[in-house]
């Protein structure tokens, strides 16, 4: 199972972003949920019912059509692999989710969810603390994100900075969230390149600096 195209998630947010006319990381009519915080009606990794690694894919699919504030369930799967994906959107707005299984849609073992701008990293590091490692990207010169890794829950929290020139602190919007099953966060490691958290910074003294985190070599038997 290869995720390394989800670059622990950033190319598919960047790409649902990308798909707007003026393309908008911090978008209002993203998802409305701030459960990573509340951890209401579930604490992290659960979403609203559904586990990575626990849920199964149509358990998970029936959770979403039965939900009045979702909408536009889609679902996809990938030519010779056994990976399949769904996305959907809040009900009266934008293309927001999406899930993932590797086993041929029995169970989900990757959510990917981009939320309204309505909560700060504050809130974040006052109920997880501090994140182990982080990733930056940017869409635009005014448009970036951190994702930054809670390896034990496991999560990832994608935070909003303004470009190359932006910098991270405890005001930066979070502008999405993402759970994984343990396995798939350890190969998230294992398959890229990141930086260990060293505090507040701006986009570049980070994205400037040496990674402390490099893909492990592959073997025959990975290819």
């Amino acid at each position: 199972m290869k995720y390394r195209l989800l670059m622990a998630g950033i190319s598919l947010i960047l790409m649902v972003a990308a798909c707007a006319p003026e393309p908008q990381l911090r978008n209002d009519n993203y998802l409305d949920d701030n459960s990573f915080i509340t951890g209401d009606p579930c604490e992290a990794p659960c979403w609203r019912g559904i586990t990575p690694g626990e849920t199964s894919w149509q358990d998970a699919r029936t959770l979403i059509e039965d939900d009045e504030t979702l909408d536009n369930l889609q679902t996809q799967s990938e030519d010779n692999t056994d990976r399949v994906g769904a996305a959907w959107a809040q009900a009266d707005g934008d293309l927001c989710c999406q899930m993932f299984s590797s086993d041929n849609g029995e169970t989900v073992d990757f959510l990917i969810l981009q939320t309204a701008p309505d909560e700060e990293l504050e809130a974040v590091f006052e109920l997880y603390g501090e994140p182990e490692f982080l990733i930056g990207e940017t869409l635009a010169d005014d448009q970036g994100l951190f994702s930054l890794f809670y390896t034990d829950i496991p999560m990832l929290i994608y935070a909003f900075v303004e470009g190359e020139g932006g910098t991270i602190s405890e005001s930066s919007e979070v502008i999405g969230f993402a759970y994984m099953t343990a396995d798939l966060m350890q190969e998230l490691i294992d398959t890229s390149e990141l930086h260990a958290w060293e505090g507040f910074a701006t986009y570049q003294d980070y994205m400037d600096g040496e990674f402390e985190v490099t893909p492990i070599p592959e073997t025959e038997e990975d290819e």
